[in-house]
């Protein structure tokens, strides 16, 4: 019989977790490990081409960790990197090859066009980039070599949400692989495989982990393309820590309930936001009346607390005032902990398939687990600072 689907509430609290085999160890413990030993020949040839030969390709913690995250998200096997860029680079090169094409967000992280840019230009891959609103007409810019057509909702900086099943379906209708940056939708508030995603890759260090003291990335797959993609991440070397599976493990366990806090958190700072005379636009997919709103809605389970505010024009010196006073939000370039932070962003300055055109600058905001009252007051004080500076 076929085991019930828990809620991913359950899921998170019990997925990767095997008591009685570690003596009703509730967490699987540390296993730091780089040698694996064997006590006959028959025994080391019985795993030889496996993944049980030797440290590097796992152990039983990041095995713990794959195994939640897939179950998660409706994934056939994951892979664990040292950081969310490594994640979407090892991906990248695992599908591609020279003389293929690939379709990128124009609204992608900024470093992984960097990568298009550099190395994958560098192999002779070729990269157009694609308005994130175009849905279905993606199919215009199809061509016979696209292999991957990558995806990223929301966007970096800008959170425009992409219609993913109308992408995939043309994809895939072409022989083209979906790739997509998960982060902010988490494994948990978007099913991104039922959504035709084929590669679901993440920042671990955002949400899975959740408290700012560990770098790591995720690439979930499918079944058809899990032996592809595992072989070049094996090939490169990639490997992360014990203690580090550990702590994104325990970081998991209280994934839903942290996003709950996050979620209701940033809807009422958002929100307080959308009122502020200075502030032009609230970017935000899960606020009503967001950009976004209704394909999101539509798509995802839930939200996180990152978005951002567009500004009415004002001079710099306002916003560094309102900025550099800052006692909750502190201003760094990484989100997903329980901290708030606060980041005055350019996307102007890295589009080319669309423009960014605002009369002011953007902000992007990541709030946090503070209490809400607590942080729309350093909002407050910091928008009373840059209404002094304006005045002057």
């Amino acid at each position: 019989m076929q085991a019930p689907k828990f809620h991913h509430e359950t899921l998170l609290s019990h997925s990767g977790r095997e008591p009685k085999k570690l003596g009703g160890t509730v967490n699987t413990p540390v296993y730091r490990a780089s040698t694996l030993l064997f006590p006959t020949v028959e025994a080391l040839q019985a795993v030889h081409g496996t993944l049980n030969t030797y440290g590097r390709h796992g152990n039983p913690t990041t095995r713990a960790l794959e195994a939640a995250l897939c179950e998660l998200e409706g994934a056939f096997g994951a892979m664990l990197t040292p950081s969310g860029l490594s994640a979407l680079t090892c991906a990248l090169l695992a599908m591609l090859k020279p003389g293929d094409h690939l379709l990128m967000t124009d609204s992608v992280y900024d470093p992984t066009r960097a990568f298009c840019e550099g190395t994958l230009k560098r192999l002779g891959i070729e990269t157009t980039y694609y308005d994130p609103k175009i849905g279905g007409g993606i199919r215009e810019l199809m061509q016979p070599n696209t292999r991957v057509v990558f995806v990223e909702s929301p966007g970096s900086l800008t959170f425009e949400v992409q219609d993913i099943p109308a992408i995939s379906a043309v994809a895939h209708e072409y022989g083209a692989v979906v790739m997509l940056d998960n982060t902010w939708g988490t494994p948990i508030h978007f099913p991104s495989f039922k959504h035709g995603v084929d590669i679901s890759i993440h920042a671990a260090t955002k949400y899975i982990v959740g408290h700012s003291d560990v770098l790591m990335g995720v690439i979930m797959t499918s079944r058809a393309l899990y032996p592809q993609v595992r072989g070049f991440y094996k090939q490169l070397g990639l490997s992360i820590s014990a203690d580090d599976a550990y702590l994104a493990l325990r970081g998991l366990r209280t994934l839903s309930a942290r996003l709950e806090r996050h979620q209701r958190n940033a809807h009422q700072v958002a929100a307080w936001l959308a009122a502020q005379p200075e502030v032009e636009q609230v970017l935000y997919p899960a606020l009503p009346g967001s950009p976004g709103y209704d394909i999101w809605r539509r798509d995802f389970t839930g939200a996180c607390g990152l978005f951002a505010i567009q500004l009415q024009a004002m001079p710099a010196s306002a916003v560094s005032a309102m900025l550099d006073g800052m006692q909750l939000f502190g201003m760094g370039y990484s989100w997903g902990g329980y901290e708030s932070l606060i980041l005055l962003t350019d996307p102007a300055s890295c589009r080319t398939a669309t423009s960014w055109h605002s009369k002011g600058p953007l902000i992007r905001i990541h709030v946090g687990l503070e209490h809400p009252d607590d942080l729309i007051a350093d909002l407050h004080a910091g928008l009373e600072r840059l209404r002094e500076t304006v005045d002057v």
